[in-house]
């Protein structure tokens, strides 16, 4: 990659696009990695807010799914299992922006909208 760009800045906000998972679960939280994908000029910057972005996504399908499947009392086996992928994850995706400056992480399991 190029490095003319700050591999500190990159890091911050990297691991802050993936980290914005853990303000809430709600619209506003991923308003930081779509604003981070609009104005950086960083390519891994941009890189990792797209896959945060599509993280989030994938979080509200999965939770509207299993929500639905709740009234169907199905559901309830897949609660804890989406709410531990949605607590490790992230923070797999942090530590990697930390140790790894020249590429973004790409969450598995998801599918990419963006």
């Amino acid at each position: 990659m190029d490095t003319a760009f700050d591999s500190d800045k990159r890091k911050i906000l990297s691991a802050l696009s993936h980290g914005s998972i853990f303000f809430s679960q709600l619209l506003f939280s991923a308003g930081l990695p779509a604003a981070l994908w609009i104005i950086s000029d960083d390519p891994v910057v941009k890189e990792s807010s797209k896959e945060a972005l599509n993280f989030h996504l994938n979080i509200w399908i999965y939770s509207f799914i299993i929500g639905i499947l709740c009234w169907l009392l199905i559901g309830w086996l897949f609660v804890v299992p989406l709410l531990i992928f949605q607590w490790v994850m992230p923070v797999f995706a942090i530590v990697s922006s930390f140790r790894n400056t020249e590429s973004a992480f790409k969450y598995p399991f998801i599918l990419r909208f963006l």
